[in-house]
């Protein structure tokens, strides 16, 4: 596919729904049949249902643009880095999945030019389909994506992301987010998924969602989809978050100062 026109990138999304929902199709299938989870980094694991979904994620997307790279989690990256990339987290949430939980995604990405182009974020056991198309509006479950109005975290539920491949330091600086937060905010949350908990901030389901060692991988989707819904995604300094960046915070934009203030004086006094 010669991707061109904002045209192209609307076909393109179809094309990559197809694929993501027959991915998706296998992890609710296999979550119960008995995985056998293997170590990665630190307490991190992998499983079948992994490399099952990013090959059937990779195998498609091939088909439907040949000449793209690709950056996968389980697999790294393939092809030239110079151009188009699809940046693929085939399972988002493998603990959470393998634990029997149903927080959990498959999310692709399309990246050209610098800048994520289609996002697809795909929660099968919570019936949560998001899409991003560069130029048109970002949708979750087919309604138009739209962060909540609330101005102050006295009235916001905000996630913090805390998984298994964080150092012992970045445990202890973000046990001080959660610990600063819970007694700022109206409701704390640890859901670590994290495209799945984008596409809540994005719908107005959450209000915010705080990562200080974000992957490209799980979010690439993500940035896109919340900007798009009204809403804001930076660093700890205040700065748009890229792709590649470790600190991603996302919120409404409404209460990001704020909640900005609270992170940094959190991290500081640690």
């Amino acid at each position: 596919m010669n991707i061109q026109s904002r045209g192209d990138l609307v076909a393109l999304l179809e094309g990559a729904q197809s694929v993501v929902s027959t991915a998706a199709d296998k992890l609710v299938a296999m979550q119960f049949a008995g995985l056998r989870p293997e170590r990665k980094e630190l307490l991190d694991i992998v499983t079948e249902a992994d490399l099952a979904s990013e090959k059937i994620v990779i195998d498609g997307l091939r088909k439907l643009t040949p000449d793209a790279s690709i950056l996968a989690e389980e697999s790294g990256a393939t092809g030239s880095q110079s151009g188009p990339r699809w940046i693929i987290d085939p399972l988002d949430g493998t603990i959470n999945y393998a634990s029997g939980l149903p927080f959990y995604s498959v999310t692709v990405a399309y990246e050209a030019g610098g800048a994520v182009r289609v996002g697809l974020i795909n929660a099968p056991a919570m019936g949560i389909l998001a899409s991003y198309v560069d130029g048109a509006p970002a949708t979750v479950n087919a309604v138009p994506a739209r962060v909540r109005d609330v101005r102050s975290l006295s009235d916001a539920v905000v996630s913090v992301c805390l998984t298994s491949n964080f150092s012992r330091d970045e445990v202890a600086r973000t046990a001080a987010i959660i610990e600063r937060l819970g007694s700022v905010a109206r409701g704390v949350r640890l859901v670590v998924s994290s495209a799945l908990e984008m596409c809540l901030v994005a719908s107005g389901r959450m209000d915010g969602f705080v990562s200080i060692k974000a992957d490209v991988v799980s979010y690439a989707a993500g940035l896109p989809l919340i900007r798009a819904a009204g809403g804001q995604v930076t660093n700890l300094r205040g700065a748009d978050a890229s792709v590649d960046d470790l600190e991603k915070i996302s919120s409404n934009g409404w209460m990001h100062e704020e909640l900005l203030r609270h992170l940094n004086e959190a991290v500081a006094l640690r």
